[in-house]
């Protein structure tokens, strides 16, 4: 296996030939059996390192009776070693400002800081070494090569730069991957204006952002005159929230550009975050298993779940060093499948990407309701304005849903017949889609609030759904 040592150390010379579909032919196309027995030798490394210099582990594994002498097998890995979670590293890092115990190496190490933004309690302090941000910057430069991205090409990230490490990642492998790294970033007032007339000026090749920006970012051209398709741009590669693997999200977004869509993205907190991304031949999500060992779990028992079958993600780095996550769950859905890829890599599969949080789930009565199902139905109208909201309560025995929903600003023009049909249409579609009825609300285009970051479409919030639930009764008198 090509460069396969821990701690990795990368050639950063290294390049394959420019008509090569992989990075590292063989560590990307080797038989799965072949490579699973490769992992559980790392997963003994990786554990064995955590367990010498990271209390957190030491102390979480002895109370389980754990020890990384006991790994033989991925069936071991997967009985013996208890799942981190979230909550854990949050309790970890208040014990043990700033970083937590779980930090292995020592302090002047560390390179980058990043971490969560905090707005709902502590935040989450990400301490990233020198040399695993150079391993980072490698794997994502070469599942940027597995999209079709090339030296030379110019790739722009157009994504906050702040704590955030999704623009940081992007950034990093375009670096390394020899593009010409344009980093627009996002966020400040005005900028996607600006944001629409660099694409327009300089015609890259690539763009990373997530989907929802991307649409924002196509309706604020063509208000300046622009067409999105002219950017000129090929590869279109998103992390942050579900949509680029969902059909109806996919498809708009490139319609709108022209382009090819990528979907990627894990955790934060497992960066290089781009170990679960499609490949220029394969849709959906390829599990880039010898860069970050991921198990789709029942998040019940945490057992993998055969393949065909829904689960939650669990990851487990195997090649960090500073804060290594071993068995770091989720909380996400998704569904796995091992077929053979069109691109000839031979990971596991998400063909239908991440679903969303499953705490993200609602349940509308007894139907069992992702946002992210909202938003392909909605993406596959004609006359959808690109914005909605979904709004719930759980006043009543199970939840109720209302949604407001923009129409396209000829529908608008049309007036109240054109609305009206765009909000049977709107119900129609959810009904066939979701299998329930849902109260429509058409509001003006540009009504509801854009974002340059993670779209909020869901508000829990009875005082809301009563409002709106009012103002749709008064519409029908």
């Amino acid at each position: 296996m090509e460069s396969w040592s821990y701690p990795p150390a990368y050639d950063e010379n290294y390049l394959p030939p420019a008509d090569s579909r992989h990075w590292f032919p063989r560590r990307e196309t080797m038989p799965a059996g072949e490579r699973e027995r490769a992992i559980i030798e790392r997963l003994r490394q990786v554990c064995g390192y955590a367990y010498e210099h990271a209390p957190f582990y030491r102390r979480k594994w002895d109370a389980a009776g754990f020890h990384p002498s006991q790994l033989a097998s991925l069936e071991d890995f997967e009985q013996k070693v208890p799942v981190v979670t979230k909550q854990d590293l949050r309790e970890a890092q208040n014990a043990c400002p700033p970083f937590g115990d779980y930090l292995c190496v020592p302090d002047h190490e560390v390179f980058h800081v990043h971490g969560t933004s905090g707005t709902t309690g502590r935040p989450t302090a990400f301490a990233v070494g020198r040399g695993d941000w150079r391993a980072m910057a490698n794997a994502h430069a070469r599942i940027m090569w597995g999209m079709g991205m090339r030296p030379g090409d110019m790739i722009c990230v157009a994504a906050i730069f702040s704590l955030y490490l999704g623009s940081w990642g992007a950034l990093a492998g375009a670096e390394r991957l020899g593009a010409k790294a344009f980093p627009f970033g996002a966020g400040a007032p005005g900028m996607s204006v600006r944001c629409a007339q660099w694409l327009n000026l300089m015609k890259p090749q690539g763009f990373y952002g997530t989907p929802s920006y991307a649409l924002h970012l196509a309706d604020v051209a063509r208000d300046e005159g622009l067409n999105p398709r002219d950017f000129g741009l090929k590869y279109l590669f998103f992390s942050g929230e579900p949509g680029a693997s969902v059909p109806g999200v996919r498809d708009r977004i490139e319609e709108l550009y022209g382009a090819r869509v990528f979907d990627s993205g894990s955790m934060a907190e497992m960066t290089p975050w781009m170990s679960v991304a499609g490949s220029a031949q394969t849709s959906g999500m390829l599990c880039w298993q010898d860069i970050v060992y991921t198990e789709v779990c029942d998040p019940q028992t945490m057992r993998r779940v055969p393949y065909g079958s829904r689960g939650t993600p669990v990851y487990t780095h195997l090649e960090r060093t500073s804060q290594p996550m071993i068995r770091l769950l989720s909380g996400d859905l998704t569904l796995w499948t091992d077929e053979p890829a069109p691109c000839g890599r031979t990971y596991p599969r998400l063909p239908n990407g991440i679903f969303g949080r499953i705490d993200d789930m609602f349940t509308i009565r007894g139907e069992n309701i992702y946002p992210s199902e909202i938003d392909a139905a909605l993406n596959q109208l004609a006359h959808y304005g690109g914005e909605h909201r979904i709004v719930i309560t759980r006043e009543a025995a199970m939840d109720e849903l209302l949604l407001r929903v923009e129409p396209d600003e000829a529908t608008h023009r049309a007036g109240a017949a054109a609305a009206d049909a765009f909000r049977a249409e709107v119900a129609r579609k959810l009904q066939a889609v979701l299998g329930i009825r849902t109260r429509v609300e058409i509001v003006a285009p540009g009504s509801i609030p854009r974002t340059d970051f993670k779209a909020r479409r869901v508000i829990d919030d009875r005082a809301a759904f009563r409002a709106m639930n009012a103002e749709l009764d008064r519409a029908r008198r």
